[in-house]
């Protein structure tokens, strides 16, 4: 299984990014897939999560109202809209992979991870 984050960058305060991440080598199992973030000097923690069909997502407290996680299988990508960004969205974004949902949400329940990619909100 493979990762790939993309759409991080510079954004001001109050504005939005889209995230990607393309995942290939799925096979035989049912993912569930989630965003985790890591800011300066801090660990990482839980960002979002949904389950394979879709049907179930989950937030983090400081960004629900904000984020929007989605996938598409056919095209075997994972999505994270986020609006209304603020200075403390800084960080480096991950994606990742477990083999279900309740494990996606914890850093030690992840199979796999994607390389992060930065997002910087200035204020």
């Amino acid at each position: 299984v493979q990762l790939q984050a993309s759409g991080g960058g510079l954004v001001q305060s109050g504005g939005s990014l889209r995230l990607s991440c393309a995942a290939s080598g799925f096979s035989g199992v049912d993912w569930a897939l989630g965003w985790f973030r890591q800011a300066p000097g801090k660990e990482r923690e839980f960002v979002s999560a949904i389950s394979w069909s879709g049907g179930s997502t989950n937030y983090a407290e400081s960004v629900k109202g904000r984020f929007t996680i989605s996938r598409d299988n056919a095209e075997n990508t994972l999505s994270l809209q986020m609006n209304s960004l603020k200075p403390e969205d800084t960080a480096v974004y991950y994606c990742a992979a477990a083999t279900n949902y309740q494990a996606v949400m914890t850093d030690y329940g992840v199979d796999f991870w994607g390389k992060g990619t930065q997002v910087t909100v200035s204020s």
